[in-house]
């Protein structure tokens, strides 16, 4: 398997707008971040997205990628699901409905805030999507294999994924040890390192590295950085050596 990470960032991507800190100046490409999202390629030619921000667009075009089979979504706040409406461009070549697999919060969200996809009235052109509400074990297609790992963005429940050697949580603030326990034996861990100082609704990178501890991957990268957390060359060689900083079109075979 491949994954490929399509953003980086936070809800504000890096740069930010009329920020002018060493990090949003930075001349390194890797200080450049897109919202957070990643496509796994499977061995059997499925590709899987982890969330659909607003840079989704870009994000597909930038990569080439010329189907989907199924997106995977974290939780519902705007940086996340933006980009749900370009889905048509694969209903349209693909000739049928994104399966979309999200949690019971997600879902409410969803479909009110993209109310016009799931009305009865059809009209010709609009994204199509089959949403299933997630709480258990699930398989998509019959042949890709995924475990929910259930967590808390502050008060709001969230999902992560493993699949396979692989598990991708995001926005994350707190994960229960039931579902820590469910992260053993994993060769990549990607998981959310907001900065290095304490945020109320998401892991700084302290508490990152400790849940890194805990599970113990053979591999773990960062993900959903802000420009606060520094640049990307000065936080590097301050990391464990299994421990990294993801980037925006790092990929990473599995």
């Amino acid at each position: 398997m491949t994954l490929t990470f399509l953003g980086t960032g936070t809800s504000q991507g890096v740069p930010v707008i009329t920020c002018n800190c060493e990090v949003c100046s930075s001349a390194d490409p890797r200080d450049k971040r897109l919202r957070c999202s990643a496509l796994l390629a499977t061995r059997s030619g499925m590709n899987i997205l982890f969330d659909i921000g607003p840079d989704f667009r870009q994000q597909m075009l930038r990569h080439h990628v010329d189907h989907l089979d199924a997106i995977l979504i974290t939780h519902a706040h705007r940086d996340h699901v933006g980009g749900l409406d370009d889905i048509r461009s694969f209903n349209y070549v693909q000739r049928c409905k994104m399966d979309i697999y999200l949690n019971s919060e997600a879902r409410t969200a969803i479909e009110r805030d993209y109310h016009y996809i799931f009305e009865p009235h059809v009209y010709p052109g609009l994204p199509e999507a089959t949403l299933h509400t997630v709480d258990k074990p699930f398989v998509i297609a019959n042949d890709i294999n995924v475990t929910p790992i259930f967590a808390m963005h502050k008060d709001l429940p969230v999902l992560g994924f493993r699949i396979g050697p692989l598990a991708y949580i995001t926005d994350a603030n707190s994960i229960a040890p039931a579902e820590l326990d469910k992260l053993s034996g994993l060769d990549v861990l990607v998981i959310n390192a907001l900065r290095r100082e304490h945020h109320f609704s998401h892991f700084s990178l302290p508490e990152a590295l400790d849940v890194i501890r805990a599970v113990a991957p053979q591999r773990a990268f960062l993900t959903h950085i802000s420009h606060e957390m520094g640049r990307h060359a000065d936080v590097s060689v301050t990391l464990p050596p299994n421990v990294q900083l993801a980037y925006d079109n790092l990929e990473l075979t599995l």
